[in-house]
């Protein structure tokens, strides 16, 4: 079979829509919501826009296609991310919550729990939300932990026909929904007696039961609606428990591996906006001497390695993303080489691109900044390389049978 990469007619003219829809409507809406300094404001600033977008369409894009949505391929769903990307990665990553919390429901959910699940989000208008409540306040990198006070504190106890949660979350995009009600499906990572589980709470479930501790002010990814919330006796019918209990540690690993994967188009789109503010400016800028700095081989050569990592990670990425679509063995590996791999090359990159544009970067109101910013928060999000990703892949060297070959199809 040949391979090739270049991209299908459709595929090109995935991306054009996709750009036109970045440049029109999330241009100017990054910049308002940059310069709103209430969380909470900024939150009601995209969601018009977020309406707008799935009423284009754009979020059936994230649900496969055996399961109603448009998502054919990762390179598909890739080639959009990094368009909007470029523009405002934080819109896209409070779009993108069915990519984790629906993954669950995709693997183990019932025909009755993929209908009701799903169903929000192959809408036609709207804004609906989905949140995958995994994190907690004190940390969840060791989430697997037993013993007292250890890992999930999150509880789920069982009473008559209903669950009922308590517990604290944090950190998940949108966690309280657009007007602290809740998303339209959450989630829940909770210990249940036997074990760790995962059960759904739907709007109807979550209203006046959740508690907004606190509405976080990033220094990137401004758009997304982070906060610290309290979950406080959500009743969720024992129907809504997915797979059994005890099930939920495995489901929450790979429920990651997209979002994971995704974390390199992000770098991607980081470094790709970083890169042409500091070309440019190589370009047109003498900084006092005779010629444009892009004359100095320093320079240059700050621009060739950039280049060349962000072509490589770029790949990767779309490499990564279609694995895990399509479900093909190679995914997690792949997924966390995308993300370990994009998200540190990303902050190293932009950070040297900072480097030629010199002390005058060093300004708020210069737009490589929130590159910057954003990039560094790429190696932490969607499980930290170091407390998660690189212990899964540890996990993976050690399993028996591993072969290196495989994941590059040269096996």
């Amino acid at each position: 079979m040949t391979v090739s990469f270049l991209l299908t007619p459709e595929q090109e003219q995935l991306k054009a829509t996709a750009r036109g829809f970045a440049r029109e409507r999330l241009r100017d809406l990054a910049s308002a919501t940059r310069a709103e300094p209430d969380p909470r404001a900024r939150a009601q600033l995209v969601r018009p826009v977020f309406e707008d977008a799935v009423a284009a369409g754009f979020l059936k894009g994230l649900i496969p296609v055996p399961f109603g949505g448009s998502a054919s391929n990762g390179v598909d769903a890739a080639l959009f991310l990094e368009e909007w990307a470029v523009e405002m990665p934080d819109f896209v990553i409070s779009l993108a919550g069915p990519l984790i919390a629906l993954a669950p429901v995709y693997q183990v959910g019932t025909p009755d729990q993929v209908e009701r699940f799903v169903h929000p989000f192959l809408a036609d208008s709207g804004a609906p939300l989905a949140a995958m409540a995994f994190s907690e306040p004190e940390g969840s990198a060791n989430f697997d932990a037993e013993g007292p006070g250890q890992g999930v504190r999150t509880t789920a106890v069982a009473d008559g026909d209903e669950w009922v949660v308590n517990g604290r979350k944090a950190w998940a995009s949108h966690l309280c929904g657009w007007d602290g009600d809740g998303p339209d499906v959450m989630t829940i990572v909770c210990r249940t007696p036997g074990g760790i589980s995962l059960v759904v709470a739907e709007r109807e479930h979550l209203a006046g039961h959740i508690e907004v501790e606190e509405y976080y002010d990033l220094p990137g990814l401004k758009g997304c609606l982070t906060t610290r919330v309290r979950l406080v006796d959500v009743r969720v019918p024992r129907g809504n428990l997915l797979g059994a209990e005890g099930q939920g540690a495995s489901l929450t690993r790979d429920a990651f591996f997209a979002s994971g994967a995704s974390i390199g188009v992000f770098a991607t789109a980081a470094m790709r906006q970083a890169f042409d503010i500091a070309y440019r400016f190589a370009l047109t800028e003498k900084r006092g001497g005779p010629v444009p700095i892009i004359e100095y081989q320093a320079v240059s050569d700050v621009l060739a390695d950039a280049k060349g990592r962000i072509e490589a990670v770029r790949l990767l990425a779309w490499r990564a993303l279609d694995a895990v679509v399509s479900l093909h063995p190679s995914g997690p590996e792949l997924a966390l080489h995308s993300k370990i791999f994009g998200s540190e090359t990303g902050v190293q990159v932009v950070n040297d691109l900072v480097k030629i544009i010199g002390v005058t970067a060093y300004d708020g109101h210069h737009p490589v900044i929130r590159h910057l910013m954003d990039a560094l928060s790429y190696p932490i999000i969607e499980g930290s390389n170091v407390g998660v990703r690189r212990r899964q892949l540890q996990a993976l060297f050690r399993a028996p049978g591993y072969d290196p070959l495989a994941a590059s199809g040269m096996a």
